[in-house]
């Protein structure tokens, strides 16, 4: 009897979707719970399984086409071997395709790990609530290749950070079920993992690869280089020369951080795109023919959703900014005094954050509103100080946040921060750490920015603009005098605090920075 493979129920919000893919065609035997189809809507991508193990008998719906919440795609039917054997109970699609004995045997053999241990599936993690999907950004091991308990699988991209996946135990990859690129759900399994294996298993695992069109297509070989395929993408995206840069995955094999990292050092730029073959050409991205050339890549998760909210945020506030400028002179002079002892007793350097982050927290004790946020109708007054500082990373701007800054010292801050840094630009923040916040800071100034508008961070009602330090003339005690001046932004939400308590708790920033004793006296 056939079993109908229906589209899942969309959500409200979700009126109907089109046809993205299928993963299987008729005749193709299926396993159960293995991946069809998938559907892809205005905000997600849905993945359809198979109800049961069978024989997919028929596709009703083709790729492109539009279909509703819970609309019949196609039928899966009783898999019978073509000798009449029992039902499709075996699971190695290879047996089914071939009547032959000599296949049945080989069905046999291939049915057990390949050495012998046991098979785990390889799920993604369980996100949190506020991330419903992500994307397969590179997987670190192929088929057959082995590896140890503990050791990274894959990466998987969410809108936020990026997570990891690691192995089960000492063994090797059996069968990759989501290819780089692929859109995957909470614990939904990505791949089929035999403990034991590895080295011997290299062999069947690629006499099993034909079965599969998708199977050993994740590395790629351009010229005498082999890219993993999140290299590729990066390479395709910055337009790099593959032959400049040096692979140290196994066998010379080019991995993402290797791209990474002529990308930050500028050492595989390339003046003109060779003429390479097909392959060279697929990688990269499509260009224009003359001398005005373009290409089209698709926005990672975080971009996405940093534009989203950054639109958010500017269509649902009554946004205002106010400025003004500080003299750093008292803070650079502090700093120089202090920088050798500071660096020996805290093991860590004194930056210019520090200061601002603890003059920050004063201010918005005064000035409550600026620390408050919006919820509805209703003001969320916060009796804590939880402050985010942008951090610019190769895949976008993340805001982590020091929690209870009233009480930390600015050896604590500083720390914090360079943690942070270096985590985000590992890709190894959590969604804890970004989630909250009562008031953001962002320095524009390490890039060179001498003034700016910065958008708040919704829910958030204001958020603090540093610049950098020029050296300008100013008129102090009726002298032209030179001094390092710094020009600061507060950008608020006009609905929630008024233009003088704005103006105020920035006057408040600049008089704790420029006599920075006040900080320590509480005064």
């Amino acid at each position: 009897m056939a079993t109908d493979i229906k589209a899942p129920t969309f959500p409200e919000s979700v009126a109907e979707g089109s046809v993205a893919a299928w993963h299987k065609k008729p005749g193709d035997s299926v396993e159960r719970d293995e991946l069809i189809v998938e559907i892809e809507t205005d905000k997600v991508v849905l993945e359809v399984v198979a109800p049961e193990a069978g024989t997919l008998s028929e596709v009703l719906v083709e790729e492109g086409d539009t279909v509703e919440s819970e609309q019949v795609l196609g039928r899966i039917g009783e898999g019978k071997a073509e000798g009449g054997d029992k039902p499709a109970a075996k699971k190695d699609a290879k047996a089914e395709q071939k009547a032959d004995a000599k296949a049945e045997k080989q069905d046999d053999a291939e049915a057990k790990p390949s050495a012998g241990g046991k098979t785990h599936e390889v799920k993604a993690p369980t996100f949190p609530e506020s991330i419903q999907e992500g994307t397969v950004a590179s997987w670190n091991k192929k088929v057959g290749e082995a590896v140890k308990r503990d050791e990274v699988l894959a990466e998987i991209e969410t809108d936020k950070v990026v997570l990891e996946v690691v192995a089960p135990a000492d063994g090797a990859l059996a069968e990759i079920k989501a290819e780089e690129g692929s859109q995957v759900t909470s614990e939904q399994v990505l791949a089929t993992f035999s403990e034991g294996a590895g080295g011997a298993a290299a062999a069947p695992s690629e006499e099993k690869a034909p079965a599969s069109a998708d199977d050993g297509a994740s590395d790629e070989k351009v010229g005498d280089k082999i890219l993993a395929p999140a290299a590729r993408k990066l390479v395709a995206e910055h337009d790099l020369d593959v032959n400049a840069i040096e692979g140290t995955g196994k066998g010379g094999r080019i991995l993402k951080e290797d791209v990474q990292r002529a990308v930050k050092e500028g050492a595989a730029k390339k003046a003109a795109k060779p003429a390479g073959g097909a392959q060279a050409a697929a990688a990269a991205a499509p260009a224009v023919e003359g001398e005005r050339p373009e290409k089209r890549v698709p926005m990672s998760r975080l971009r996405q959703t940093i534009a989203k909210r950054l639109v958010q945020a500017q269509q649902t506030a009554a946004m205002l900014t106010t400025y003004n400028e500080v003299d750093m002179g008292a803070v650079m002079d502090l700093r120089a005094q202090y920088k050798d002892t500071f660096l020996k007793a805290h093991d860590v350097k004194l930056g210019f954050m520090g200061f601002f982050v603890k003059a920050a927290s004063e201010a918005l004790k005064r000035f409550p509103d600026v620390n408050a946020s919006i919820d509805g109708t209703d003001i969320v007054y916060h009796g804590y100080q939880d402050i985010g500082v942008a951090v610019s990373t190769d895949r976008g701007l993340v805001v982590p946040v020091l929690r209870d800054t009233d009480s930390m010292k600015i050896a604590d801050v500083e720390k914090g921060i360079v943690d942070f840094g270096k985590r985000a630009r590992d890709g190894k923040l959590g969604i804890d750490e970004m989630q909250g916040g009562t008031f953001t800071i962002t320095n524009g100034g390490i890039f060179g920015s001498l003034m700016s508008t910065p958008i708040i961070n919704p829910p958030q009602t204001a958020i603090l603009g540093m610049h950098k330090i020029q050296e300008r003339p100013m008129a102090v005690n009726g002298k032209v005098e030179i001094r390092p001046m710094m020009y600061l932004a507060v950008s608020y939400d006009h609905r929630m605090i008024d233009g003088k308590d704005a103006v105020q708790f920035l006057v408040t920033i600049k008089e704790l920075l420029e006599d920075p004793a006040r900080l320590l006296l509480d005064i």
